[in-house]
């Protein structure tokens, strides 16, 4: 947590652009939801095609709602009827059923391999459609467009921008201590459409995504020398922007992406936190204590980096001007232990590992209220906290009988979620950001 960095020898790196792979693979369960999760009914899409459906799009949209936490989806058999468009529902059969919310649709095939999903939302109680949309879709990104589905749906129903149809990134590790296979890997954010950007047999660490999603750096020891990279998703490229002699490490994307805040020690002893201009390479040094300082995030608004840093004995986070020049100040005081700050979407809270009782634990700093920290999670050695781009969802490392996993939690420590690999260990989360339409 405090310092990720540390040496392996004798290692290669493969690349291999989008490979799939079954260790790839996640599996989400869903652990707890909201006291009263609202009842709901997506019925299965009708398709107007020959043969079979292309996909599912009703079941894709149902699991998207279920690990939400906040909404109960019916189970197929338990439907009365399978309406695929409005004047079919019969408001009173799913009162009956106790359900809140119907969802019917169309899948209905086009020209080539185009095709419009129709669907209608409908509020039961009240016999009303709450939302009534079309949305094309191409028969390679069917999955993709039910959960653009959800999506809005999730939005209609909450108020809140749904993130069903993000993505994320994290690292795996595989095979035997004296041959352990390092990936770097994106998929969606239900775990489907794993895909390996980087396999390596020297460590991977600290992926973070630029702010339009079209990029990741991270850190690689290739070479026997911790190095940062960035790799475009679409071409494969890759480029190497930091390789100073000691650390590069944890990398942070400014907000306008033009910027990486890093960790460099420059061939002394100390870890600092600096500021890299992508394009012309320029350096600006942020702090200059005997200290460790690493695990650099940017604000919001990209005028501050908050970091971590032992100045004061302990592990804290520090908050410093990002154009520097500025002595920096400490945000956290709750407990000897605080760590890896991510801040919200909006600004009004970070993400840290805190130290509850012994146990390293994921809890949310309230910026606007002085700092007041309230512990999210329960585990032993929780790390890694990524926040989900609509400031809802905090995504994270955990390990469960003896194997990393990833977790999430919601802001409010109501909902949780376990994500795990189906063969190794699976580490260092970060949630990407919305993707454009």
């Amino acid at each position: 947590m405090l310092n990720p960095i540390h040496v392996s020898k004798g290692w290669v790196l493969l690349l291999s652009l989008w490979a799939i792979s079954a260790s790839a693979e996640l599996r989400i369960e869903i652990r707890q939801g909201v006291e009263k999760a609202i009842p709901v009914a997506i019925v299965p899409f009708g398709w107007e095609g020959t043969g079979a459906a292309p996909f599912d799009i009703a079941e894709v949209v149902a699991a998207d709602l279920a690990r939400s936490g906040r909404y109960a989806p019916l189970p197929r058999a338990d439907m009365v009827a399978r309406p695929t468009e409005g004047r079919q529902v019969d408001f009173g059969d799913w009162r009956l059923l106790g359900t809140d919310i119907v969802v019917v649709g169309r899948l209905i095939p086009e020209a080539g391999d185009a095709f419009m999903i129709q669907f209608q939302v409908f509020d039961v109680l009240r016999g009303e459609q709450l939302l009534g949309y079309r949305q094309p879709a191409r028969a390679s990104s069917l999955r993709g467009a039910a959960h653009r589905v959800a999506d809005l749906i999730y939005e209609e129903l909450t108020g809140i921008r749904g993130i069903f149809g993000t993505r994320i990134a994290y690292i795996t590790v595989t095979g035997p201590p004296e041959k352990r296979q390092h990936q770097l890997i994106v998929a969606d954010a239900d775990g489907a459409n794993a895909r390996v950007l980087v396999s390596s047999l020297a460590p991977l660490m600290s992926p973070a995504w630029s702010p339009d999603g079209r990029k990741l750096a991270y850190v690689s020891f290739e070479g026997n020398q911790s190095a940062v990279y960035i790799q475009t998703l679409r071409s494969g490229a890759r480029e190497r922007v930091s390789d100073r002699p000691g650390v590069n490490g944890a990398p942070a994307w400014s907000p306008d992406g033009r910027k990486l805040a890093l960790t460099l020690s420059k061939g002394s002893p100390n870890l600092d936190i600096y500021t890299l201009n992508i394009k012309d390479q320029v350096l600006t040094r942020l702090t200059r204590r005997a200290s460790i300082d690493t695990e650099a995030a940017w604000s919001r608004d990209g005028r501050d980096i908050y970091f971590t840093s032992d100045r004061g004995g302990a592990p804290q986070v520090y908050r410093v001007a990002a154009a520097g020049g500025a002595e920096p100040e400490r945000v956290t005081f709750e407990g000897r232990y605080n760590a890896r700050p991510r801040p919200s979407p909006a600004g009004e809270q970070l993400a840290i590992v805190h130290n509850d009782r012994g146990n390293y634990r994921i809890a949310a700093v309230d910026l606007d209220r002085r700092g007041t920290l309230m512990v999210l999670t329960s585990g032993e050695l929780d790390e890694s906290p990524s926040f989900a781009p609509n400031g809802e969802t905090v995504m994270y490392a955990t390990r469960q009988r003896g194997r990393g996993i990833l977790a999430t939690v919601s802001a409010d420590g109501r909902i949780r979620n376990e994500i795990a690999a189906l063969e190794g260990d699976i580490r260092e989360p970060a949630w990407g950001p919305f993707r454009a339409n």
